[in-house]
């Protein structure tokens, strides 16, 4: 059955998904606008459906390579009908949602509520090229995801986030989009992504995909229009110049175009940027953010996020989601307005959708409507951020003897500097959403082999009880090495991150059944390199740590994301670094401290009564030993006690 909220309810009506089947048997673009209200105790009765179903037969399956885009949105007459429908009814939130009012601007009267399965949720990241290759072509595809999702559940985790998989040319990984309604023929079809939704969710897991609202592919159908010297509708979906010679502050291209202008780029050449409008405009060609030509984008990216949601998708981490309005200011006030439009909109038709953002700053992210921020990765001119702090102060990714990060044993300092960076944020949106700590990412040099995986599993110690909801990079969890390797597909640096996955010793590690030489990247070549497999033998692996943290945060309230954090002990001339989490209902009360230097410490815990005198430890790495207010850490150690 075709899901259209997030919440999975099972009663939808037979003729809508009749419907459904007949336009996709017809090779039609569908779009279905379902508004329920649903009693909270969900009884059955009295529940209110108003629906209407649009066929767009303007475009059919082999059309998108003409003129028309690849997707026409329901004409006017029968959206404005289907906003009235939901004005006229309130929507109960499943899964702990409450009960609120829907404008017939589709906008939330309320502020943003967070989905309440994000407090126990843990993410894991897919770069689908590389995770697990079910058809032998070299290249990792969503059925290989699909017959590895018990692996996921067994880690611990219970959410996935999706590099893109849409159809693209691929000369930036994914990241330049040629057809979002579309998945690349490389990684299956859209069936295989939806069969994917239905698996994942039959094991209690949700399905984040990457949304790039940014810009396009070169060759996406919107600019090919765009491109056009005469008018259309979609002239002004991306930023354009006066003249063939007018260039802009902004990286800009011209000359390949019939139309006497010139294009703005947001990174590659290959990526055009989508026309948000412009905060400050100094030339006459910037539109405003309240322009016509900018609501289209945003009504366009709102479509988008509506097609994937009403398939099963669960929702979305959206890439350099800061960056929409040019010459915003630095607190990005236009930006944050348009994602309150785009976000007020989606949620108000899936409330249990989930979005995280890559911006960096939680404080905006959060009022933007984000229910999510990364913690993300910056070092600029050899500056570190607090995260950079922790695991990668250094500028080169392979360098340990230059490695200045908190969690080398021999080159780190205090964690105060840290601390100074990140408990103001912290403090800045406690209660209003997460602030997420990563492993890595696909833009990130993996912590090994600079780190030991002794090392690697105190960084893992922390960012793994720490509030938020934490993400782990696929291979992270055995300690996949960062490679110094040759660009792909516009990777760069990154390419080193995003390696094949080394499920076993078979060849090509488990990955793939094909020939090595048509591996989207090669394995890891050294013996020694680590895998699954042989890590499931052994209970001092990487892997088994990384199961024992997350089930032991699956156990405990102190540890859900929503828990308040407090700093107990950071030493300006230490290692250690202590904190205590505390159950929403006070129900809890964990310590957790660390130690990632080569001598011991001893730090003093402030404790709260007579439990405190007899802790109890719950999971331990080295020696560490607790007596009344007094911990003594050993060298490289870790621990959660409950106190």
């Amino acid at each position: 059955m075709m899901q259209i909220f997030s919440s999975r309810v099972s009663f939808l009506p037979s003729f809508v998904e009749k419907s459904r089947q007949i336009a996709l048997l017809r090779g039609v673009v569908a779009t279905f606008d379902v508004t329920l209200a649903v009693r909270p105790e969900n009884t059955g009765v009295g529940w209110i459906i108003c629906a209407s179903v649009c066929c767009d037969t303007s475009i059919r399956a082999g059309e998108q390579d003409r003129a028309h885009p690849a997707y026409t949105p329901c004409p006017d007459s029968v959206r404005a009908h289907s906003v009235a429908s939901r004005a006229a009814v309130r929507r109960y939130a499943g899964h702990g949602g409450d009960w609120r009012e829907i404008r017939k601007d589709n906008s939330m009267t309320s502020q943003f509520t967070r989905p309440a399965w994000l407090d126990t949720a843990v993410f894991y990241e897919i770069y689908p090229q590389s995770f697990c290759d079910s058809n032998g072509d070299g290249i990792g595809d969503i059925p290989g995801i699909t017959g590895k999702l018990d692996y996921i559940a067994s880690l611990g985790c219970n959410a996935l986030w999706i590099n893109p998989c849409y159809d693209s040319p691929f000369k930036d990984a994914g990241y330049d989009v040629r057809d979002y309604r579309k998945v690349a023929s490389r990684y299956g079809t859209n069936d295989d992504l939806v069969e994917l939704f239905h698996q994942a969710h039959a094991r209690g897991i949700h399905v984040l995909l990457d949304l790039v609202p940014g810009h396009t592919s070169e060759e996406h159908a919107w600019f090919k229009e765009s491109q056009r010297a005469q008018r259309n509708e979609y002239s002004d979906r991306y930023i354009w110049t006066n003249s063939a010679f007018e260039g802009y502050t902004m990286p800009f291209i011209g000359g390949e175009s019939e139309r006497n202008a010139t294009y703005i780029l947001n990174f590659f050449k290959c990526q055009p940027a989508l026309n948000y409008g412009f905060a400050k405009r100094d030339r006459p060609w910037q539109m405003s953010p309240d322009s016509p030509a900018a609501k289209a984008t945003r009504d366009a990216m709102v479509d988008i996020m509506r097609f994937w949601l009403a398939l099963g998708c669960d929702g979305f981490r959206v890439d350099m989601a800061n960056s929409l309005v040019k010459n915003d200011g630095d607190d990005k006030p236009e930006t944050i307005k348009a994602w309150q439009e785009m976000l007020g909109t989606i949620k108000a038709e899936f409330p249990q959708a989930a979005f995280v953002s890559e911006w960096g700053v939680p404080a905006q992210a959060l009022e933007a409507g984000f229910d999510m921020d990364f913690y993300l990765d910056w070092r600029f001119d050899g500056k570190p951020n607090g995260y950079n702090l922790l695991a990668r102060n250094t500028d080169n990714a392979l360098d340990t003897a230059g490695d200045r990060s908190y969690f080398s044993a021999s080159g780190g300092g205090s964690v105060q500097e840290f601390l100074s960076q990140y408990i103001p944020q912290y403090q800045a949106i406690r209660g209003k959403g997460y602030f997420c700590f990563i492993t890595c990412n696909h833009d990130t040099p993996r912590l090994a082999p600079r780190l030991t995986t002794r090392e690697q599993q105190v960084a893992f110690g922390m960012f793994l009880t720490m509030p938020g909801v934490p993400f782990i990079y696929y291979g992270d969890e055995i300690g996949m090495r960062y490679r110094d390797l040759p660009t792909k597909e516009g990777g760069y640096a990154r390419t080193g991150s995003r390696t094949p996955m080394q499920w076993d010793t078979s060849n090509n590690m488990g990955f793939s059944a094909g020939d090595p030489q048509s591996l989207y990247l090669p394995v890891d070549p050294d013996p020694q390199a680590p895998n699954v497999a042989e890590q499931e033998q052994r209970p001092d692996s990487m892997l088994a740590w990384v199961r024992s943290l997350l089930s032991l945060r699956a156990d405990h309230p102190a540890l859900r994301a929503k828990a308040p954090m407090t700093v107990l002990a950071q030493p300006a001339q230490g290692r250690s670094f202590a904190y205590s989490r505390i159950a929403e209902d006070g129900s809890e009360r964990l310590v957790i401290a660390m130690n990632p230097g080569l001598e011991s410490e001893t730090i003093t815990v402030p404790v709260q009564g007579n439990t405190a005198k007899n802790p109890d430890t719950l999971l331990c790495l080295g020696r560490v030993s607790a007596h009344g207010d007094t911990v003594e850490l050993g060298p490289q150690s870790f621990a959660v006690v409950r106190v």
